[in-house]
């Protein structure tokens, strides 16, 4: 039986960055707002809970061992250490960002799993009770899941996690198997790598991370193999079964089966859209063909009072996106509507194996591609005095340059802290300016940024 319906000016489905963000804003616009999670473990979304704050501060934790070194018995101590501190950051926001909105007169938090009744009401269960609330406009920000795929043995395994579970894992596993090529299998393998465990990286595909620059992945692979990371590629994973001490993964590559044994599988090929249990149908919202919420430029959704944002619209799987998403559907309902996903310039994203690798705009392939006369420039890490004395010289530097008007195609940045030097280059980007303007800029010294002055110095 429903509880008595409540009446709101804003309904939104997800406590994540962009919904938050929301909330807030409109709560500050004067409207009346009902912000819907269900669970109590996500307020504040992916990110702060399961992706970007606790896998950093694990690879934080993990790059500090690895100097440290130690037995592994010393190692999974520090650890355990490691898990503990994630934790209490963890915690501390997760509360810090309920507290900013329940403790709004304007919001009101729900417990609860939301689906749609219709395009004006959302019901919303819990503990076998449900209520229903009716909204003059609706926001969807659920997010994603990881994706498992059908494996014999998969299900049934208890060491196998995906990479929300693996963050809760207590103690190192002396073998990590993880199923997967991509950026979450590649962060995860670097750092547990550090922390002292033997990585194996199963992949099906032939090429190594194929979306990057040739040359930065094949830097990038050479780099984990150095560090003991194993990577086998143009892989089939064909079973999955536990033994007394480990559990062993069956892998065939053409002809040749492998039989590796480890103390934990990750997971990680790919996430999906959460949309089920909504019934978007009941509200007239429809999906893409890959089972993302259909957006348009202003992210609103097939039903005319409703919108989506984050990681359920199927786009790039960033926090930064979904806080930008939150910035055009606030310019579409509370402002001049000018903002969209077609003019927010140039998305540079990171990953953070060690040390990290950082992207923004095109690969060298993609420019010659489309049709571009282009120039090129190299530089390798070690010649960065600041990567000298951080005792991180590993890596490769990479710019791609239109040869017409100068101006910057793609910058792709294989070395210690690139995660903050890529966003100078977006700005730059975005400005339109020629190479040389970063080529010839002042920089401080010493510092990983100066390295653009060698770097563009050598575009040819």
């Amino acid at each position: 039986m429903d509880a008595a319906m409540d009446k709101v000016d804003a309904a939104i489905i997800g406590f994540g960055k962009g919904g938050k963000t929301l909330a807030g804003a409109l709560a500050a616009a004067g409207k009346t707002v009902a912000l819907v999670e269900q669970s109590s473990g996500m307020y504040g979304g992916t990110c702060i809970n399961v992706a970007c704050i606790p896998t950093k501060s694990l690879v934080k934790s993990a790059a500090l061992s690895a100097e440290l070194g130690g037995s592994f018995e010393e190692r999974a101590q520090r650890y355990a250490e490691a898990v503990a501190e994630k934790d209490r950051v963890v915690s501390m926001l997760r509360e810090k960002n309920y507290r900013k909105l329940a403790d709004n007169q304007a919001v009101r938090v729900v417990d609860g799993k939301a689906s749609f009744v219709d395009a004006h009401r959302i019901r919303i269960e819990r503990d076998g009770a449900s209520q229903v609330i009716e909204a003059d406009s609706v926001f969807v920000n659920t997010g994603a899941r990881p994706f498992v795929p059908n494996i014999a043995g998969l299900s049934e395994s208890s060491r196998v996690f995906v990479s929300e579970t693996m963050l809760d894992l207590a103690e190192l596993p002396e073998t990590l198997v993880i199923v997967g090529g991509g950026y979450i299998s590649l962060e995860f393998a670097s750092l547990y790598a550090n922390f002292g465990s033997k990585v194996t990286v199963v992949q099906d595909g032939s090429a190594f991370i194929p979306r990057e620059d040739a040359e930065i992945a094949a830097a990038v692979l050479a780099s984990l193999e150095a560090r003991g990371i194993r990577v086998i590629r143009s892989a089939v994973v064909e079973s999955v079964r536990d033994a007394e001490e480990s559990t062993v993964v069956t892998v065939s590559v053409g002809e040749n089966r492998e039989e590796l044994a480890a103390s934990a599988v990750l997971v990680a090929t790919g996430r999906r859209p959460n949309v089920d249990g909504l019934n978007l149908e009941a509200a007239g919202v429809g999906l893409t063909a890959r089972g993302a919420i259909d957006t348009d430029g202003h992210l609103r959704t097939t039903a005319q009072h409703i919108w989506a944002m984050g990681d359920v619209v199927g786009g790039l799987q960033f926090t930064y996106i979904s806080l930008d998403d939150y910035r055009i559907v606030a310019s579409d309902v509370l402002g001049d509507g000018s903002r969209t996903t077609e003019n927010r310039g140039e998305v540079p994203y990171s990953v953070f194996v060690d040390p990290p690798f950082s992207r923004v705009g095109m690969t060298e392939q993609e420019a010659r591609e489309r049709g571009y006369a282009v120039k090129v420039g190299t530089l390798p890490a070690a010649a960065i005095p600041k990567a000298q004395l951080l005792r991180k010289p590993t890596g490769l530097l990479k710019v791609i340059v239109d040869a017409a008007t100068e101006r910057i195609l793609g910058v792709h940045l294989f070395c210690e802290e690139s995660h903050e030097m890529i966003n100078t280059v977006k700005l730059a980007m975005d400005a339109g300016v020629s190479y040389t303007t970063l080529r010839d800029a002042v920089y401080t010294h010493p510092t990983m940024t100066e390295a653009f002055n060698d770097l563009f110095a050598a575009v040819r």
